[in-house]
């Protein structure tokens, strides 16, 4: 089946439940911001984050209250500092307690790839010799059955729903990106559930240098959202928002300032659209 052209406040609507495993990917650019701000504002709960690098829109949703547990390899405001709803979440438990499973790079990346393979683990030698193994249950000890050399296994990541962002979709759903593509394809053959939103819907796509393409039968819902992975950039379409990554340290530091920049530009806005006009309309200081 072709994927279905929709609005992102539909597809979310339609895909991503309370207590789902959510995975939201894309590394340095095509981070779906605007996927996560339409979870808030449809107030979902009880989810199970992953993502090889939550960054803001992680910080956005722990902070509002949309998750129970994170799985990840590294955490922060790139280039700033600390994730501050992250860590209060983690530390005081505001505004609830969150469980934390923490990877490499490589045991995330190692997992979506099972779990994209349909795969039930995947074996990597970057665990051993580190305590990371004696810290989850989530990597295991394994004998090459061929060499006898030790390795560790992992389990496969298969979310509930994958989410990413992309440069273009046509117009029954296949989609294409470029630049650095970290493990966006994975994420989505893993999930049981997809949704990719895209700067524009095109009548056809142009091949390009090391560009990946999914085909519309893997996705289930593609959404036009210009835009939509700002403060990050989308590589032909927009720049990286430095000022925001910034900005965004003094806002997430304070619980009642987070909670009112959320309630004015996210839940406050009907969609993407209008929380850019929003964040637009005010101050860089009040981003």
């Amino acid at each position: 089946m072709a994927a279905e052209l929709t609005t992102l406040a539909d597809a979310v609507g339609q895909l991503v439940h309370d207590g789902d495993t959510l995975a939201m990917e894309g590394f340095t650019h095509l981070i779906p911001h605007a996927a996560g701000h339409e979870i808030i504002r449809q107030g979902r709960v009880d989810l199970h984050l992953v993502r090889m690098t939550p960054d803001i829109v992680y910080d956005q949703l722990i902070g509002a209250g949309c998750a129970k547990q994170l799985t990840f390899s590294w955490g922060g405001n790139p280039g700033v500092g600390s994730l501050h709803r992250f860590r209060d979440a983690v530390e005081h438990g505001w505004p609830h307690a969150l469980a934390i499973e923490e990877h490499s790079h490589a045991g995330m990346a190692c997992r979506y790839a099972a779990g994209a393979s349909g795969l039930p683990f995947g074996v990597l030698r970057g665990y051993v010799g580190t305590d990371l193994v004696a810290q989850s249950s989530a990597i295991k000890p394994i004998e090459c059955p061929f060499t006898g050399e030790r390795l560790t296994a992992v389990p496969a990541l298969n979310p509930d729903v994958g989410i990413i962002h992309a440069q273009q979709a046509d117009r029954v759903g296949n989609v294409m990106m470029w630049g650095l593509v970290g493990v966006q394809k994975e994420c989505i053959l893993a999930s049981q559930r997809s949704i990719v939103t895209v700067e524009e819907i095109v009548d056809e796509l142009v091949p390009r240098p090391g560009a990946v393409v999914l085909p519309s039968w893997v996705i289930d819902a593609v959404c036009e959202v210009p835009g939509g992975a700002h403060p990050s950039y989308a590589m032909g379409y927009s720049g990286r928002d430095n000022a925001f990554y910034r900005a965004w340290d003094a806002i997430a530091s304070d619980r009642e300032r987070f909670t009112a920049w959320i309630d004015t530009h996210v839940s406050g806005t009907k969609d993407y659209a209008s929380y850019r006009r929003s964040i637009e309309s005010d101050s860089l200081a009040d981003v």
